[in-house]
C-alpha cells in the first residue's frame, strides 16, 4: 500500500471509530467491530493503528487543541469582554454542530484515557478553562458583566452548549443560524450589564 493510500485509510479508520465509540460507547466498542467497518481484517488493522485508545487519545486531544486554538484567537480579538465571550460561544456551538461525532467522543469519552495522557489531557482542560475564567473575571471588572459567582457563571456558559451534539439535527427545522442567535442572546442577556462602567450616558 502507498504512503497516500495508507493515510487515506488511517483517516477513515479515525473517523469510523469515532462513530463506533459515539454509537456503543468506548469500552463497548471493539477493535474487531472497527474492522468490519474499515472492511480490514483485525490482525491488519494493527499495522495502521497501535491501539483502541490510541484512537481515543487522537480525537480527545484533537478536540482539545481546537478548543486552545480557538481561545489564542478569541484572547487576540481587540474587543470587549463580552464580544470576547460570544465568540466562546459560537466556537462551541459550531464545533458542536460540526464535528458532531468527534466532539461527542472528546466530551462523553476521554475518562478512559490511561496516564500520563490523562493527566495531560486534563491540563488542556484546567487551560482552556481558566482562561475563560479570565475573561469572565475581566469583564466583571470592567462593568461589561454582572457580578456573580465566577465558577457557577462559567460553568453555567460551559454545559449550557455542550449538551448541543446530543439533539441538533442540521436537516431538521431549527436552522444554525437561529440557533446560534437565539442561545447566544439568551445566555448573554442572563450575564451582561446593563451599564458598563465605561459606559457614557
Amino acid at each position: 500500500m502507498q504512503d497516500s493510500e495508507k493515510k487515506n485509510k488511517k483517516e477513515e479508520i479515525y473517523q469510523e471509530a469515532a462513530k463506533l465509540f459515539r454509537q456503543k460507547g468506548y469500552n463497548a466498542a471493539s477493535m474487531r467491530d472497527l474492522a468490519e467497518r474499515v472492511q480490514l481484517k483485525a490482525s491488519s488493522l494493527y499495522s495502521h493503528i497501535g491501539s483502541k485508545e490510541e484512537i481515543l487519545a487522537k480525537i480527545c486531544f484533537d478536540n482539545a487543541h481546537h478548543f486552545i486554538a480557538g481561545m489564542e484567537a478569541v484572547e487576540a480579538m481587540k474587543t470587549d469582554n463580552a464580544k470576547k465571550i460570544k465568540a466562546l460561544l459560537l466556537l462551541h456551538i459550531r464545533t458542536a454542530i460540526e464535528e458532531t461525532t468527534s466532539v461527542t467522543v472528546f466530551n462523553d469519552e476521554w475518562r478512559h484515557l490511561s496516564e500520563p495522557q490523562l493527566g495531560e489531557f486534563i491540563l488542556l482542560r484546567k487551560d482552556y478553562e481558566n482562561r475563560f475564567r479570565k475573561i469572565i473575571k475581566d469583564g466583571e471588572e470592567t462593568g461589561e458583566l454582572k457580578k456573580m459567582n465566577t465558577e457557577i457563571l462559567l460553568y453555567s456558559l460551559l454545559n449550557s452548549v455542550q449538551w448541543l451534539h446530543y439533539w441538533y439535527k442540521p436537516e431538521g427545522k431549527i436552522k444554525q443560524a437561529e440557533l446560534e442567535k437565539d442561545i447566544v442572546m439568551m445566555l448573554m442577556e442572563g450575564i451582561a450589564s446593563r451599564k458598563p462602567k465605561n459606559r457614557k450616558d
